[in-house]
């Protein structure tokens, strides 16, 4: 398309609604986006806007914005039960759309939303970005380089002295349907999993589960294949003293690496003790910007609904365990 600006509308002005208002005003994006639309149903939260972007248009309904709007691009931002039939309206008008994570509510839906997103032939694109982290990076090219050996086995770890946490309460962020923390926080790891270390085959899944049967897990433990057959251990729990964990560590037959609490990362030689790793500073290129390029047939570095759909899958098998003793996923996704 031209090099006229992308008229984006945002669906829900929550935690990351906000975020990406924020990142599409910076100097670099704001010459090519323009702000047309936000749908939001509460009238407090559109309102604080209003003042501050009077030239938006403000709408309670996405079905009416999308057929007022002349729209490019669909920011969807809203909690998971509501991604469906929000993003499937967009793609039904050829709209490009970036959805927040996960892509839906169950595998079914995330199913349908790729074979919509493709036959549109549009951008569609998922908000995971730890694949583009320095550290992140780092230990992929540690791991390249055989810099702890084979790997033998890996360890995602959950750690939530609360959950919610004190910055993201919400009316469905505890939730079963919705929330917990396998779903917010472990999705961003499988999909970290998966684009490093190959797919997910098979998982076991056993979840701790409070009385109330509205309310999310506080406990899981789980194990994971990859088609290598190299087994991931999960150990998650919330509602505990100590300090929040959410970690990955790699065993390989020569060393471990261990990934912590998102960005610091750490390696030892076996027998020894692990050391910081220096991760060198590169440019931070916001998603949104990687979708603006594909949007714009540039070269785009994104993750799309393929890779919602795959992670989804996983996220599935950990949160419905089976009686079985390993699941094999891709024939649950059949």
């Amino acid at each position: 398309m031209t090099k006229s600006k992308i008229k984006l509308a945002i669906v829900g002005l929550g935690n990351m609604g906000r975020y990406m208002i924020r990142t599409i005003s910076s100097p670099a994006l704001a010459e090519q986006v323009e702000l047309v639309a936000i749908c939001e149903a509460n009238f407090e939260s559109r309102e604080q806007y209003q003042q501050d972007y009077p030239h938006v248009k403000y709408y309670a309904d996405y079905s009416k914005m999308l057929e007022e709007m002349d729209i490019n691009l669909l920011y969807v931002s809203v909690p998971p039960a509501y991604h469906y039939d929000i993003v499937c309206a967009a793609l039904r008008k050829k709209i490009h759309v970036f959805c927040e994570k996960p892509l839906a509510n169950n595998l079914q839906e995330a199913a349908e939303l790729l074979k919509l997103a493709e036959e549109a032939k549009v951008v569609h694109a998922i908000h995971f970005s730890m694949p583009h982290e320095p550290s992140v990076k780092r230990m992929e090219q540690m791991i390249k380089e055989q810099a702890i050996g084979t790997i033998r086995s890996m360890e995602l770890i959950l750690k939530f002295p609360t959950w919610p946490r004190s910055w993201q309460h919400n009316s469905w962020i505890s939730t079963r349907a919705q929330g917990g923390f396998v779903l917010e926080v472990g999705v961003h790891w499988i999909h970290v999993i998966q684009k490093l270390f190959g797919t997910i085959t098979h998982v076991q899944s056993e979840l701790e589960l409070p009385a109330d049967e509205e309310r999310c897990e506080t406990g899981i433990r789980a194990k994971m294949l990859l088609n290598s057959e190299i087994p991931i251990y999960v150990d998650g729990l919330s509602g505990m003293a100590g300090e929040e964990r959410v970690s990955l560590v790699i065993y390989g037959s020569e060393g471990t690496i261990s990934l912590e609490n998102w960005n610091q990362l750490h390696v030892g030689a076996i027998g020894q003790p692990l050391a910081n790793v220096a991760v060198e500073d590169m440019e931070e290129v916001p998603m949104a910007a990687q979708v603006i390029r594909a949007i714009r047939g540039e070269r785009a570095d994104y993750f799309d609904f393929r890779d919602g759909y795959e992670a989804q899958a996983v996220l599935e098998a950990l949160r419905h365990p089976s009686s079985a003793p390993l699941v094999d996923i891709r024939k649950a996704a059949e």
